[in-house]
């Protein structure tokens, strides 16, 4: 049994009594957590996701809490000094203990480690943690500053959130609940400091030529007092001791490991995945960072259209495929690694190879990123500041500094992390206010101080990793309109969403990198019903209103639809549509800029995932199921991919084939004209070479030759096994007049608890659904059958032991009338 006078840490994880502060509201609560799950556990409130709940527990945020637990302390404890050690508290707060402040905190991206020693006693102790009301703290820091800072109220319905060092979505998004969460999020633990703590480990990368590395392993110790303290530094089998002399504050220690003949680490799809284990070990603590090995290079050289923006990894340009990331859930008791490796995991099998993280969310914890090495997912990592003004006030900047300290010491080793960018969208943000608008110098001033901060202090943290000053931004220190500036650096392209363009006008920008563009669908059906009842599914609901957060969202969505489609029978159907909709007008910004290559470097669409249930621009829902765009995101994304293009002129449709890969691909091609009927009818074919990370057009045909009652369909085949089909249609769907596909469905049980469903079609069938009553994953789904076409796929319940019914939807049938179609069992 572990003696009491050997006790060096008490985990104070798990469960904590919660008190609103004015005694109107108590419950147990499990710690990391926050305070909304907790009340919802107890019966407190009702469940924020369901129906127009939302309203009725926004209170929550306006009130004060306290969180309080007791622990046990022995006589021989008392000897040395202790600490508490503080992952993340949410935001504003005071921790006590035994009725003594020892921190007063207001950053929920810092890590903190007051000292506590003076104020334990033996026997039992009382931890406790103040929260205050973020709304009342956001308020009045707004009245200190010396000027208003704006925010985005389109955004935040909660006022106020950019004072704050809190995840900006918190305060609402146009895809988020609004409801301020709060809580403690990381560990806390009382600690004891022995000689000295580990405060950092960084690492550097040196000297990556003539089949070797130098890695460099700094640990920052952190000492009250001089001493000597034994360090051990290790990399796999090698592990070397160094005694330091350790002073009073801070002492950094560096040793160098030379690795031979080193296995790279490679984003997925280009290589192995590789990963090293760095460990600093002192007497009383042990730190591993995860090390892959890789050169990264931002390539922004001039050229004639402006300047580059591409990725260089392990000296080969990697067009970037992917998504951006929101925080997995709203609320933070609900996020685990398990699901979030399944959100990752369908970015990685949907063939993306990098993810930005968003800059109005969180710094993920390491194991998200742990996951992101191993899947070889690259990552954007923005710095949290997203869509509205800042503060410029020392005691801000100071903040944000020891914010960008800490987070930068602390991620920077992970190899998928290859890009620091400084903010989301802060530099149009200062076009969005009349504020701002009539004194421009003023803002600009202050915001180009905070960019200043994050920047000096990101490279000081992480000398020579990749910075990157705003996300839209054509340059650095280049103020301009990134929105709709295609020649240089990254591109936000939102006017086909925002402005209620065409599909079409997605080919009328040549952007260098985009890293947002969106078009928003319906969430599914079965997710649908976990927060709205029969009656409320209409748009117009509404329940259905209060889970559309972007203002005129669901008018956009109609709109768009009878643009190019007939009018759905049914709810179901509409949100089918919307599905449909959305991943044709993504597909069609994709496939254009990939056959731009090498001037597109890469396309990272708005957005991966949902933080609950709303309609929204993801193509997974909220709990990770596929949307209708997520399996056509697998197709258009695949290395080798062959796409339909229409010429500017809209005379020619061109066949590009894109290569990503490293080998030169031979690619068979062949087309055929289909009619309303399905009946194929041969047109022509082709084989051509496309050369390693290229784009080339295998060839064209006249658009004027092909018939408006006829589509026109191919099919591919690469060298490398890589395969794939598509459809072109020369007028909106709206206009073919499609018949009853006939199709059917035969479903076979299989041994290890999957489904084999087989279609078949007796007529044309575009983009087939098939749909199960049971959350679940298809190996494939929205697809084309033509006359006599049969296509097997395989459904795999999400729980085990689950037997589904399965239904299906295409167009012809959700747009016409209930009696003259029906869906197959």
């Amino acid at each position: 049994m572990t003696k009491t006078s050997t006790i060096t840490a008490i985990d104070l994880s798990g469960t904590w009594q919660l008190a609103s502060v004015d005694a109107t509201h108590a419950a147990p609560m499990r710690v990391p957590g926050d305070v909304h799950s907790a009340l919802l556990a107890a019966g407190l409130i009702p469940d924020p996701y369901t129906g127009r709940n939302e309203r009725d527990v926004q209170w929550v945020a306006e009130k004060e809490w306290a969180l309080e637990r007791t622990f046990d302390v022995s006589p021989g404890m008392l000897e040395g000094d202790w600490y508490l050690d503080i992952g993340s508290i949410d935001t504003v707060a005071s921790v006590y203990v035994n009725g003594v402040l020892v921190l007063d905190t207001d950053n929920c991206f810092r890590r903190y480690r007051p000292d506590v020693t003076d104020a334990l006693k033996i026997g039992e102790n009382t931890l406790k943690v103040l929260i205050h009301s973020s709304i009342a703290a956001g308020a009045a820091r707004q009245a200190d500053q010396p000027f208003f800072i704006p925010w985005s109220t389109g955004n935040s319905p909660i006022p106020n959130g950019n004072m704050l060092r809190k995840p900006q979505c918190h305060f609402g998004w146009d895809w988020n609940i609004a409801i301020a969460p709060l809580g403690i999020y990381g560990e806390i633990v009382l600690r004891k400091l022995e000689a000295a703590r580990i405060e950092h480990v960084t690492t550097r990368q040196f000297h990556h030529a003539d089949g070797a590395v130098d890695l460099y392993v700094t640990a920052t110790l952190h000492a009250e007092a001089p001493g000597i303290l034994p360090v051990h530094f290790a990399l796999g089998e090698e592990r070397v001791r160094l005694d330091i002399g350790v002073s009073a504050g801070e002492t950094l220690l560096t040793h160098m490991f030379r690795i031979e003949k080193p296995a790279l680490w490679w984003p997925a799809g280009h290589g192995e995945q590789t990963i090293y284990a760095a460990r600093v070990e002192t007497p009383t603590e042990s730190v591993v960072r995860r090390i892959g090995l890789r050169q990264v290079e931002l390539l922004i050289d001039k050229d004639e259209p402006g300047s580059r923006f591409a990725l260089k990894v392990n000296g080969r340009e990697i067009f970037c495929r992917g998504a951006n990331w929101i925080p997995a859930d709203a609320l933070p008791s609900r996020i685990n690694p398990v699901a979030v490796r399944d959100l990752l995991q369908s970015a990685v099998d949907a063939n993306m190879n990098m993810l930005r993280v968003w800059g109005g969310g969180f710094y993920e914890p390491d194991w998200f990123y742990d996951l992101c090495d191993e899947l070889g997912l690259m990552v954007w990592q923005d710095f949290m500041f997203a869509c509205n003004l800042y503060p410029s006030t020392v005691d801000f900047l100071d903040n944000v500094a020891a914010e960008v300290d800490y987070q930068v010491k602390r991620l920077a080793s992970h190899p998928s992390i290859v890009l620091w960018c400084g903010d989301n969208e802060l530099v149009g943000a200062l076009t969005w206010f009349d504020a701002s608008r009539e004194n421009r110098d003023r803002y600009l001033v202050s915001y180009d101080r905070l960019n200043r901060t994050i920047e000096v202090a990101m490279k000081k943290a992480a000398p020579g990793a990749i910075w990157w000053p705003s996300s839209p931004a054509s340059g650095y220190l280049d103020f301009g309109d990134a929105w709709h500036a295609d020649g240089s650096g990254d591109m936000h392209y939102w006017s086909v969403w925002h402005e209620n363009k065409s599909f079409d006008n997605y080919r009328t920008v040549r952007p260098r990198f985009c890293s947002e563009f969106g078009f928003q669908s319906y969430t599914s059906m079965p997710v649908m019903k976990t927060f709205a009842d029969t009656k409320d599914m209409n748009i117009a609901s509404p329940v259905m209103e209060s889970h559309q957060k972007n203002a005129g969202g669901n008018e956009r969505i109609a709109g768009t639809m009878f643009r190019y489609f007939r009018f759905p029978k049914d709810f179901a159907s509409f949100v089918y549509l919307s599905q449909i909709q959305q991943g044709l007008a993504i597909r069609s910004a994709v496939e254009y800029w990939r056959s731009l290559k090498p001037h597109c470097m890469g396309t990272l669409y708005w957005q991966l995932n949902d933080t609950w249930p709303v309609a929204s621009w993801s193509s997974l829902d909220y709990g990770g199921s596929w949307k209708a765009m997520h399996y056509m995101v697998r197709r258009f994304f695949q290395p080798v991919a062959v796409a339909a293009i229409p010429s500017k002129d809209g005379e020619t449709i061109g066949f590009s084939v894109v290569n990503d890969t490293a080998e030169t691909v031979t690619v068979k091609l062949d087309t055929w004209l289909v009619s309303l009927a399905g009946e194929r009818q041969p047109y022509r074919g082709t084989e051509g070479r496309c050369g390693p990370d290229k784009a080339e057009m295998l060839f064209s045909v006249f658009a004027a030759d092909l018939p408006e009652d006829m589509l026109l369909f191919w099919s591919f085949e690469a060298s490398n096994g890589m395969k794939g089909e598509g459809h072109h249609v020369a007028v909106n769907y709206k206009a073919l007049d499609l018949e009853a596909s006939g199709l059917t469905l035969d479903v076979a049980p299989r041994d290890d608890g999957t489904f084999a469903v087989t279609a078949s079609a007796a007529r044309l069938a575009l983009h087939v659904m098939l749909e199960a009553d049971v959350a679940g994953r298809w190996s494939d789904n929205a697809f084309d059958l033509t006359a006599g076409d049969r296509k097997t796929v395989i459904f795999t319940p999400a729980e085990s032991g689950a037997v589904p019914e399965f239904h299906w939807l295409d167009l012809h049938s959700c747009q016409t009338s209930p009696d003259l179609c029906t869906s197959q069992d």
